[in-house]
């Protein structure tokens, strides 16, 4: 068992970024990361200033070189249990048996995406499979584009994927849609299909298209499913943090949460955050807890000066 200022839960931009801000203000850190990115399928990203176009693997490598420079340790390793300690402090556990004390944690365990159960579907995720137009939007334009319409925002999705081409189809069971929907889409050009999608078409690895019930082919050249988010929300759920009505932990904004100690960063509390905006928020984090562990340390530096004098 080893004491460390913070331990940082995940590896991801927000947990790393966070982790080199600690590290930089001379703070001891640990950092605990399970090895499953959720964008390790994406063979890019996009939208981060001065990283647009690098693949994900190699801004963790990058990101984990700079860690190491200022002393911060990243082990590799699932998170089993996490429990608050008393007076103070935090106790760790790892699967192999390890465990870590201490003094704050950071949660940047992310979200996973959950998908409708459309055979074919998963194994394309991320390649022509796609969720997010922000992030992928750019590199399909102009091509034939099918939105699985299976959310209740599924119409606003489509809107926003009509940005990045003029031909799009959005697939949804025809009681779906309300007829201001309706004419809202056809206004834009947005082709309406009845019926739910029922696989992926793929031939010699290359995406045809979509089939819808009844066997009918609609082709096209990438698809757009907009995921249900799931919060990876085990460790702030066991260390009692406040979660909402949806399991969203409740958090401030700079990721405070309702048990004194714990911060969080990235997904785990912001479903929308792209890589850029977590990493954001893990930096903005890290400067709350190292402002919180500076107030300790002063208290705990004015009780010791003041027993020196009583003595």
């Amino acid at each position: 068992m080893s004491d460390v200022d913070v331990v940082v839960i995940g590896g991801g931009a927000a947990g790393l970024s966070a982790a080199l801000v600690l590290s930089r203000a001379r703070r001891s850190v640990v950092v605990l990361d399970a090895g499953s990115p959720r964008n390790a399928p994406a063979a890019h990203m996009h939208g981060f200033l001065s990283r647009d176009g690098f693949p994900p693997a190699e801004l963790l490598a990058t990101a984990r070189g700079e860690l190491a420079r200022y002393g911060a340790t990243i082990i590799t390793g699932k998170v089993v249990d996490a429990q608050v300690r008393e007076p103070a402090g935090f106790l760790v556990s790892l699967s192999d048996g390890r465990q870590i004390s201490a003094r704050r944690i950071l949660v940047a365990t992310g979200l996973r995406d959950e998908l409708p159960e459309i055979p074919g579907l998963a194994e394309r995720w991320a390649r022509d499979v796609l969720h997010c137009p922000y992030c992928h939007g750019y590199e399909v334009r102009d091509r034939r584009l099918v939105v699985i319409g299976w959310t209740a925002e599924a119409s606003k999705y489509a809107q926003i994927v009509r940005q990045w081409s003029d031909d799009v189809v959005i697939a949804v069971a025809a009681d779906a849609l309300s007829p201001s929907d309706r004419e809202a889409l056809a206004a834009r050009g947005v082709g309406i299909v009845d019926g739910a999608v029922t696989r992926v078409v793929v031939e010699d690895d290359q995406l045809r298209g979509v089939e819808i019930d009844g066997g009918r082919l609609v082709e096209c050249d990438a698809v757009f499913v907009p995921p249900r988010f799931v919060p990876n929300n085990d460790v702030v759920a066991t260390l009692g943090c406040q979660l909402d009505e949806t399991g969203w932990v409740v958090a401030d904004r700079v990721g405070r949460t309702s048990v004194r100690g714990v911060w969080v960063a990235g997904n785990v509390a912001n479903p929308r955050a792209q890589v850029i905006t977590a990493a954001g928020e893990g930096s903005a984090a890290a400067i709350a807890i190292n402002a919180d562990l500076v107030e300790e340390d002063v208290g705990a530096a004015v009780l010791a000066a003041r027993g020196d004098r009583v003595s």
